[in-house]
């Protein structure tokens, strides 16, 4: 009897480096990172250097709303068959659908003049936001479904090593090519890096077909939508844990809005910026995670979330340092260092949490719930955070951001002392894709 490639590789000894698959997700999350800077640091740059004002680029933070609710179309892309490319199946027919018009809408994108028409490029912006959260839909599903549960833990650093690379190369990559050619130039190459996505998905294989859903729309609508959701509610203390994966980002995401104009009113310059925040910043994050990772197998989940915690926590107080400093290349050295160091730490403990919140039988759907909300700071909250800096300063709003990482820090205190865990869902759940990584 034949064997699938699912079923032959996750025998002991496959061969990692000769599996196709692999190959394929590096590629998926590098066409999956690069639409996020361009919504986020990499717009309100643009926007900054344009001259919109504090208060409006820390509205910027809803363009990226779609991340946060995109579980409510998700069992469509889930059920639905693609419009185009159905002969390529249901997860790369849709891919195949979405990637063409997402590199569009990403060239559209830098043709617009914020300066003149802000409005123009924050509503391509949007589109762009749309279009990438669909993309991250179906890339998790394509992901979870094309490997046996042995493989997830290489495929999930796969994606994520091609997913920080394309934040590499459409920030600091993108405002060096800004610096040269202009801001069109930049967002025409991160357009076309989008391609790599397509490519690969016209080389990868297809999934087996999921399960069919019960035939009429309420049973299709329980099944898909409304049993993951029962599921969840029914455990211990759900609602604090909604609370706390809502809140654990809170602080990072308002110091995080504000970055790059803080930079830019110290006196840095977009190289300075480019060299240091993003390229030194994704090599400590990287590294910040692998050091997170074994911080979790040896004191833990418990502990490790803990520590990991309250270091992302006091990390925020290195922007009152280089505030208080006047700027500095040193001092940005400092602080990029350890804030993304930190950051990579509390993510390796943060996901490992998610992971254990997941239910093996409703892993997508789930787990697209938890990191949706855990970035409701960042595309709601976080919109205030321009507001709130032009009215503290920088030091009481750097301050401030330390001080609101408090709330969530008591919760999670709250769940491990009452609910450890290992004891969250008595499954082994798949693993899970960090959000912030995205």
């Amino acid at each position: 009897m034949k064997t699938s490639p699912s079923d032959s590789r996750s025998r002991p000894g496959f061969r990692l480096w000769g599996d196709r698959r692999f190959l394929v997700l590096l590629a998926l999350g590098f066409s999956a990172g690069v639409p996020l800077p361009l919504t986020a640091f990499t717009l309100r740059q643009w926007m900054s250097e344009s001259g919109i004002s504090l208060a409006a680029i820390g509205l910027t933070a809803l363009i990226g709303l779609a991340y946060t609710f995109k579980f409510l179309w998700s069992p469509l892309l889930d059920h639905a068959a693609p419009p185009a490319f159905r002969a390529w199946g249901r997860r790369r027919g849709w891919l195949a659908c979405i990637l063409p018009v997402l590199a569009l809408a990403i060239l559209a994108l830098g043709q617009t003049d914020p300066a003149t028409a802000a409005g123009v490029t924050v509503g391509i912006a949007v589109l762009v936001a749309f279009l990438s959260a669909s993309q991250d839909i179906v890339v998790d599903a394509y992901r979870i479904e094309i490997l046996g549960e042995r493989e997830q833990g290489y495929g999930l650093a796969c994606y994520i090593w091609g997913y920080r690379a394309a934040l590499l190369a459409s920030n600091a990559g993108a405002l060096t090519v800004a610096e040269f050619f202009g801001w069109g130039a930049a967002f025409a190459l991160c357009a076309g890096l989008v391609g790599i996505g397509f490519i690969a998905v016209s080389l990868a294989p297809e999934p087996p077909p999921p399960a069919a859903l019960p035939p009429g729309w309420r049973p299709r609508l329980h099944a898909a939508v409304i049993a993951p959701f029962v599921d969840f509610m029914r455990r211990d203390h759900w609602i604090a844990i909604l609370l706390f994966v809502g809140l654990f980002k809170l602080g990072e995401a308002l110091a995080g809005i504000m970055t790059a104009p803080f930079y830019r009113e110290l006196g840095f310059s977009r190289l300075d910026v480019a060299a240091v925040s993003s390229v030194f910043g994704l090599v400590v994050t990287l590294a910040g995670a692998l050091v997170g990772g074994w911080l979790v197998a040896r004191i833990g989940t418990r502990r490790a979330l803990i520590l990991t915690g309250l270091l992302q926590m006091l990390s925020n107080l290195m922007y009152v340092a280089l505030n208080e400093a006047g700027g500095g290349m040193p001092m940005l050295w400092a602080q990029v260092g350890v804030e993304n160091f930190t950051d990579g730490l509390a993510d390796a403990a943060f996901v490992t949490y998610l992971s254990l919140l997941t239910s093996r039988a409703f892993t997508a759907t789930q787990y697209a719930l938890l990191s949706s909300l855990a970035a409701v700071p960042l595309r709601t909250l976080g919109a205030s955070s321009g507001w709130l800096a032009e009215s503290l300063g920088w030091t009481p709003f750097f301050l401030l951001t330390t001080a609101a990482a408090l709330p969530a820090l008591g919760i999670m205190l709250y769940l491990l002392n009452r609910l450890p865990p290992g004891e969250v869902v008595p499954e082994v759940p798949l693993v899970a894709v960090p959000e912030d990584a995205r």
